[in-house]
Order: C-alpha cells, then structure tokens, then sequence
C-alpha cells in the first residue's frame, strides 16, 4: 500500500529572534503531527531555523537586506525569485505568524489551498488570509509560545509537550568558544550577563547592572555578552574588569556560551530567550515595559525567573517610547537590584 503523502505547510515568521525563538515549538508540534514543515524567516532568525530538526526547509527572505536597500527593481526581482520558490512546493497550508504587511504579500501569493492567520492581524495582513482564528498573541498572562500553539490547536493538534530545538553546533563553533572562554577559572561556574536589546525603555537601569556584577562576580566566572554596538554600555557596567565578549561571537556562537552557563541575566531580549531555548541555563530575565507573564521564558518557574514589569500604573505598556510627562523611562527602574542579587545568587548555588 503506498504511503500517504505527507501534507506541506509553509510557516510565515521572519523576525526578531525572540518571535522566531517562540515558534520553535509551534513547527515542532506540526512536524510530529506528520507535516512536512516550510519555515520562511529573515536573516534575524535564520540561523536558529536553519539546519533545525523543527523543519524540513528554510527559505531565506533577505527583508533586512531590502530595507537597507531602499524601494529596488533588484529587490523586487529577488522577491519574485523566492516567491516562485516558494510557489514550487505546492503548499497545502500556510500559517501567518507574523501578522503584519511584511507577511501580507507572501500569504497572498504563496500559493497554499489554506492560508491562515489570527484576526488580529495589523497593517493589514488579515488580507493574507481565507481562514482566520480568533486573536493569539499577548492574551493577557497567557506565555507567548501557548498562544502560537493554537495555530496547531486548530489544526486539530495537541502537543503532548513543549518542544524547543535547535541547530547543532559544528566542531568550529565549539572550538572558537572554547578559546573565547579558555582563560576563566575552571572551579567555578559560568553566568552570563547580556544586558542590552534593541528597544531603549526595555533596558534595565544600567547601575542596577553594575551592582549586581560587583556583588556576584566573585563567586562566578563573568561574562558578557552582545553585539558590536553595545560595547559602551558594557564597558560603563563592567568597568573592565570581566570578560567582554561584545561583537565577538555569531548566534550560534552565542548559543553554545549559553549551553555551558549555569545562569543567564538578560532584558525581555533575544538573548534571554535564546538562553532558555538552549535548556541549560537558569534565566533572570528582567522586565520594564514588556508584560513577563506573556513574554517570560517558559516552563520551570524555580529555574526562569522574570523580574520587574510592576509597581507602576502604565506597566506594561509595550511601547518603544516612554508615554509619560518628560518621557522618564520610570519602570527601567526595576527591579531594585538586591532581589536580583538574591535570585542569582540562589540560582547560581541553589
């Protein structure tokens, strides 16, 4: 008897790290189900999706490439190029996770009999779709990674558990890591510190930063980490006087420190969340005007702990720019730095 053909469903999720790291276990929970998964992501979560065993294919859609470039023929032309790609492979569903114009003209013109999305959909991507589910994300205390399971609950899927994977390392990445880190004492252990992200009123005070290291780091080897531009708030934290891995190392890179820490302190980040998907780490991640009940690192609540986002009326308010009288940033204010002292030191020796 021949074998049932496997049904194809194309995933629609191109950026940022985090929103593609709370995906995983949405393709996980597809490709147990039997399907044969597509993932169509931007350069920001490549690396994480490619080479996953979550899916059977990534498709590379360069949007961060094109934004720099400006309106192009050239890009256009790549577009059709990758749309024709995708049209190929006859998909039977597509799954719009990214709710937004950047997905609007894949879903349109991807080709699958279905094409699905939450109805709260923005900037018009509800027009992408021919099957709409009630609203997904942000639910109020509701873990961002159960809300993007329901694409699977409306398939009819279930998960019997949450699955996070990622890409094995290569021999290289190994070995570069273990250069970056060969100098650190071998008798204690390992936390990292990440400290910046890409939205100003989602970083914690960076005194509070400061306190914590001085006041942990005797007990640890400490690291830092981020990227090429983060080097000057880094620096104000750690004075000098840790390791400052800052612009040195890839994802995947950064994702094999994270497997050999015992603890990862990090803001609502990409950091944070690729910590926790790498399953070692225990994670503090701190909270300003993001809602930790919804985008807090899932499962253990004695191992990812999230701090901050309360004590103040507006929070959270998941704005990129402070809405207050003289724009004061108030809730980079929390947590008070001793909690956290006391979480990581219990984490760390716990």
């Amino acid at each position: 008897m021949e074998e049932e053909k496997k049904k194809k469903v194309l995933l629609v999720k191109l950026s940022s790290l985090g929103d593609v790291i709370f995906n995983i276990p949405l393709a996980n929970a597809l490709k147990d189900a039997g399907y044969e998964v597509t993932w169509l992501v931007s350069e920001k979560g490549i690396q994480v999706v490619k080479d996953n065993p979550c899916v059977d294919k990534a498709i590379l859609a360069p949007v961060v490439k094109w934004k720099k470039r400006g309106m192009s023929f050239e890009s256009f032309k790549e577009y059709l190029e990758i749309l024709k790609q995708i049209r190929a492979e006859k998909f039977d569903i597509a799954i719009d996770s990214q709710m937004m114009l950047k997905s609007l003209y894949w879903m349109l013109f991807c080709g699958a009999k279905r094409r699905i999305i939450s109805k709260e959909a923005r900037e018009m991507a509800i027009l992408g779709g021919n099957e709409w589910i009630d609203d997904i994300s942000y639910a109020p205390n509701s873990p961002i990674v159960l809300n993007y399971l329901k694409y699977a609950n409306y398939l009819g899927i279930t998960p019997e558990k949450i699955r996070v994977t990622l890409p094995k390392r290569n021999e290289e990445q190994i070995k570069k890591v273990d250069t970056l880190l060969e100098n650190l004492d071998k008798t204690k252990p390992l936390v990292v510190m990440a400290p910046a992200t890409t939205w100003k009123n989602k970083h914690w005070d960076k005194d509070g930063w400061k306190s914590v290291a001085d006041n942990i780091s005797q007990n640890c080897n400490l690291v830092f980490t981020g990227g090429p531009n983060d080097n000057e708030l880094i620096e104000y934290i750690t004075g000098g006087k840790y390791l400052n891995l800052a612009g040195k190392t890839d994802i995947m890179e950064l994702m094999e420190i994270f497997s050999r820490a015992k603890l990862v302190i990090a803001p609502d980040s990409g950091s944070a969340h690729l910590a926790w998907a790498t399953g070692n780490p225990a994670v503090i991640a701190i909270f300003t005007c993001t809602p930790k009940e919804v985008l807090g690192p899932y499962g253990d609540k004695a191992k990812y702990i999230s701090m901050g986002g309360e004590g103040l009326p507006c929070q959270p308010c998941f704005k990129r720019k402070c809405k207050l009288h003289k724009n004061i940033d108030a809730c980079t204010k929390f947590p008070n730095p001793k909690d956290v002292i006391d979480v990581a030191n219990g984490l760390i020796f716990g």
